[in-house]
């Protein structure tokens, strides 16, 4: 694994914008950062990144079962009582789930090690997806990379395919939601209504703030026209707290992701799988915060179980220095996980976001940071197998 500069596209912002990538910037800085890319051997992507990947999924799949069979693990999670059986019913149903991320770190030796799924919402597929691989190519034929460079990458692929076996069951009309002010989440959702497109499957693009409610509890469009199912770029969590939230569970709306994913976008997912694979060799130790910190070696990350971009992480190094960022999930209850740190290069410390497109691993992106905690100002930087 190495960091490579190379020079930009002197036109990778007309590109971008010409590709519909609106959030290449984000406040006046550049999220895409293409100065420099990842370089990987095809072995530490297939032994040390794709399979890992496939393993760990596979385990946080079958802790579903457990925990929504379970009122205390449930309760644990800090998941309110009023979902509980409609999150297991979705299960029972084996609703259609479309990808999630995973946040891994990785130095190019020794094995990965998991911080965190992001199953619900997770950001940054288009990039990951599409606009590296455009980089890819256009670097090739700049003569900036050899003909024979490759990425691990076959993310749009398998959506495509995802959402052509999803979308024969999928009640109509269906659409794509996201919070309308956020350029990153509208692209996102944009990205993946194209992709759905390109499988048979279409479903039009409404704001979140404009979705209605009938009498009965049905959600409706601009048209007052009940939806049938719904892919959200929103979180579960924050569905339960809105004021519409109590009537999802009778409301026969489909939801995509599914509501039993609320069980794995959430940190207490992390010490459930200690629990259960005690010194697994890409598992970190974590616990619930009110068991002894003791249990845990010298440096430990602490984290609110519905944190999201970073957010009120708080780290205590194993030489007691502290590192922490703000945020707004202050009355969250938090777990502790033992300190293992990103590696360092250049550009600052690289997180790699390892994807699983319905239960196969998919691909992966690279967000950059300059600090230990991975925040929503990191920098977006391509990679490569060579």
């Amino acid at each position: 694994m190495k960091r490579i500069a190379i020079d930009p596209r002197p036109d990778w912002r007309t590109t971008a914008e010409r590709y519909g990538f609106q959030f290449h910037s984000i406040n006046g800085e550049a999220y895409w950062d293409e100065s420099a890319y990842y370089a990987f051997t095809l072995q530490q992507i297939e032994r040390d990144i794709e399979a890992p990947t496939g393993e760990l999924h596979q385990m946080a799949m079958a802790l579903v079962e457990e925990v929504v069979a379970s009122d205390s693990l449930m309760t644990k999670l800090a998941i309110p009582a009023q979902y509980w059986d409609w999150i297991a019913a979705s299960w029972r149903q084996r609703q259609s789930h479309l990808y999630g991320r995973m946040d891994l770190v990785y130095d190019g030796h020794g094995p990965v090690k998991l911080y965190e799924l992001n199953y619900d919402t997770p950001t940054s597929v288009y990039e990951a997806a599409f606009f590296q691989w455009i980089w890819l190519e256009e670097q090739q034929q700049r003569g900036k990379l050899a003909p024979n460079t490759d990425q691990y990458n076959q993310l749009q692929e398998l959506l495509i395919l995802a959402f052509a076996t999803i979308g024969k069951s999928l009640p109509r009309p269906f659409y794509f939601t996201a919070v309308r002010s956020s350029l990153e989440d509208q692209g996102t959702i944009e990205y993946l209504r194209d992709c759905a497109m390109q499988a048979g499957v279409y479903g039009d693009m409404i704001a979140i703030e404009d979705i209605g409610i009938t009498r009965q509890g049905r959600f409706t469009d601009l048209n007052n026209k009940i939806i049938g199912s719904l892919f959200k770029l929103y979180p579960l969590e924050h569905l339960f707290a809105d004021a519409y939230g109590s009537h999802l569970p009778d409301s026969g709306l489909q939801l995509i992701e599914p509501p039993w994913k609320a069980v794995l976008s959430n940190k207490g997912i992390m010490p459930l799988l200690w629990q259960r694979h005690p010194g697994h060799p890409n598992l970190l130790p974590a616990y619930f915060d009110e068991q002894p910190a003791q249990l845990l070696p010298r440096g430990w990350v602490r984290k609110p179980l519905f944190s999201r971009e970073g957010a009120n992480v708080e780290i205590t190094l194993p030489n007691g220095e502290g590192v922490s960022s703000p945020g707004r999930y202050t009355r969250c209850p938090v777990i502790r996980q033992a300190f293992h740190p990103l590696p360092r290069f250049e550009g600052g410390f690289p997180l790699i976001g390892s994807w699983v497109v319905g239960d196969t691993p998919a691909g992966m992106g690279i967000r950059e940071d300059a600090t230990l905690i991975t925040r929503d100002t990191s920098r977006f930087v391509p990679h490569v197998i060579v």
